[in-house]
């Protein structure tokens, strides 16, 4: 006599269904999986197909991404990691692979068109020339472009460099400033372009220079970090207003957008000024120092309202 199923207990007819289900619906999360891949392009395309995503970093941009003996850190590279988060959410890659490679201000832009890179946060500022080459996010953070000399070099404006030796880094945008000052005031400053911040303070320091013209919290960065911030002042009628923003490949919506949406939520939710308050008005490694640089109205401005316009 044929003993009939227990109640509750699952028959082999009831297991080979449910078995089937359970392989349907793990190929149609494969499917899903396959079809959201194919709907990426751009960027987060590359990103998801090589597994990693390659970040453009500074050596000495303080504070904004720099070295401080163990890893990159800084207020822009902050930004950026919380970008990688972004990221990670939105291909569903929590083990996504983080790889950093030091750029300067010299070959950032050449290594971003070439794929070397896939976003750079550093202190890049966005203006219009650079629009003709790369794309730039909302801005993060608004400044003067000034210059640092010796307390004791009786340098207090730009026209005193008249006749002067003065560094500046290359391929910036204060190198053009710079360089069109000394023409439309015939200055005849003797100007000297270098690979990067620190070999331009290094110059003002070794006494090749008598000014090193930048970004001003760049230069303040500098002094504070000096073991003789004393014999340094800041000065100068800026040059202009500019603003950094990260930098990433044109023509790429999808990845703009998200991009932008990581640095508006943190403008608005307060988390920027929060960020902005760790990196300039407290004790920042290696070192402990303090740069004592609050937030300016223009950049509380800015936190306000989101935006990417460049401002030359």
């Amino acid at each position: 006599m044929k003993v009939p199923a227990r109640s509750g207990a699952p028959t082999r007819g009831t297991v080979r269904i449910a078995r089937g289900l359970l392989a349907a619906l793990a190929t149609c999360a494969g499917l899903a999986g396959l079809a959201h891949a194919d709907e990426l392009s751009g960027t987060l395309k590359k990103i998801h197909d090589d597994g990693v995503v390659v970040l453009g970093v500074r050596e000495a941009s303080i504070p904004f991404s720099y070295f401080d003996g163990k890893h990159t850190v800084g207020y822009s590279q902050a930004i950026a990691l919380q970008i990688v988060d972004e990221i990670r959410k939105t291909l569903d890659m929590p083990q996504l692979r983080v790889h950093e490679i030091t750029v300067t201000s010299s070959n950032r832009t050449p290594m971003l068109m070439n794929n070397q890179i896939d976003l750079e946060c550093g202190s890049t500022t966005h203006t219009l020339e650079r629009e003709n080459v790369a794309a730039f996010s909302n801005s993060f953070f608004q400044y003067a472009v000034r210059m640092i000399t010796r307390k004791n070099s009786g340098i207090t404006d730009f026209a005193d460099l008249a006749g002067k030796p003065v560094v500046t880094t290359a391929a910036t945008s204060d190198e053009r400033l710079l360089r069109r000052l000394n023409t439309d005031k015939q200055l005849n400053m003797r100007i000297t372009s270098v690979r990067d911040h620190q070999e331009a303070f290094t110059t003002l320091k070794e006494g090749r220079a008598v000014a090193f013209v930048m970004d001003e919290p760049i230069v303040y960065g500098f002094k504070a970090t000096d073991p003789h911030p004393d014999d340094f002042v800041v000065t100068g009628t800026p040059l202009g207003y500019e603003v950094y923003a990260c930098m990433f490949r044109k023509g790429d919506e999808p990845f703009r957008n998200l991009v932008n949406r990581v640095i508006a939520r943190l403008q608005t939710s307060g988390d920027a000024e929060r960020l902005y308050s760790q990196w300039f008005t407290k004790p920042i490694p290696p070192l402990g120092i303090n740069l004592n640089f609050p937030l300016s109205d223009a950049n509380r401005a800015l936190f306000e309202h989101p935006n990417d316009r460049a401002l030359d």
